[in-house]
């Protein structure tokens, strides 16, 4: 039998996207407000892939990833996704873009081995947690890189982002280095 142990020590990720800038800087310093000082910011990343947000975000979009000083516990995915849509509805209610669904926000967690992502639509990749809330591992680093599955979303697929994960996940490697110090 094999007996229960705390997950593997895990940060915070948050993609953030939208067409304007100003919600982008929103979504940031809220974010910060909420959980905290940021270790790493992404660029804002051109986001191509799919016309899927197109009718209600308009086209153009940037993502950009923060990654969180803060350790993160994998048990508060299902918080920080309902926070984050709470974050859309709020942002979206000020009345600043004419779009239907100005912001995007899907927080996540890294992990030695894994980048996880939140979401509130059942797939046959995903896991439900509680609450309506269901998380993927989106991609898994093995044989020094990232590796994605079948059911990942193409851009992050792309190299530009796994670079800036593996950052992020370097960053936390040498975090855990500190504290076993």
């Amino acid at each position: 039998m094999g007996e229960p142990s705390e997950p593997e020590p895990a940060i915070r990720l948050l993609a953030a996207f939208s067409r304007h800038s100003a919600a982008l800087d929103w979504a940031r310093d809220t974010a910060t407000t909420a959980w905290g000082p940021i270790a790493l910011a992404s660029p804002v990343f051109p986001f191509t892939e799919t016309d899927y947000y197109r009718a209600t975000m308009g086209p153009g979009l940037g993502k950009i990833f923060f990654v969180f000083e803060q350790p993160f516990d994998p048990a508060e995915l299902v918080d920080a996704k309902l926070q984050t849509n709470t974050w859309e509805q709020e942002y979206a209610a000020l009345g600043r873009h004419h779009e239907e669904r100005p912001l995007n926000l899907d927080p996540g967690y890294i992990t030695s081995a894994k980048l996880v992502l939140a979401s509130t639509k059942d797939f046959a990749h995903r896991i439900y947690l509680e609450r309506g809330i269901y998380a993927e591992v989106t991609l898994h680093y093995q044989g020094r890189g990232w590796q994605h599955h079948r059911f990942s979303f193409p851009d992050y697929q792309r190299s530009d982002y796994q670079a800036f994960f593996t950052q992020a996940r370097d960053y936390l490697r040498a975090h855990k280095r500190e504290v076993r110090r």
